[in-house]
């Protein structure tokens, strides 16, 4: 969208090239929540990878660790049961 951005990259989005373009750029910061399920497993590989931690980027909105919970079904259920909601056996 214009005036969204100042660049726009056409690259997949997968975290070799996500690194790339981070290296470049030094954001301060990312949100893996928008670009549905390719951002997300892409931001938790950079995160896996140590990527993230090497050039200082912080994960803006939900944590890396809420993703890698609620991706991994059998680890949400057992959050949910923690807290008392009841889920389908």
């Amino acid at each position: 969208s214009e005036g969204f951005a100042d660049k726009i990259y056409f690259l997949p989005v997968t975290p070799y090239f996500v690194e790339k373009v981070i290296e470049k750029e030094r954001p301060d910061g990312i949100l893996l929540a928008f670009g549905g399920q390719t951002a997300l497993n892409c931001g938790v590989a950079l995160y896996e990878n140590g990527v993230l931690e090497r050039y200082g980027v912080e994960v803006l909105g939900t944590p890396v660790q809420a993703i890698m919970d609620t991706e991994d079904r059998e680890l949400f259920v057992h959050k949910l049961d923690e807290i008392g909601v009841k889920t389908i056996k």
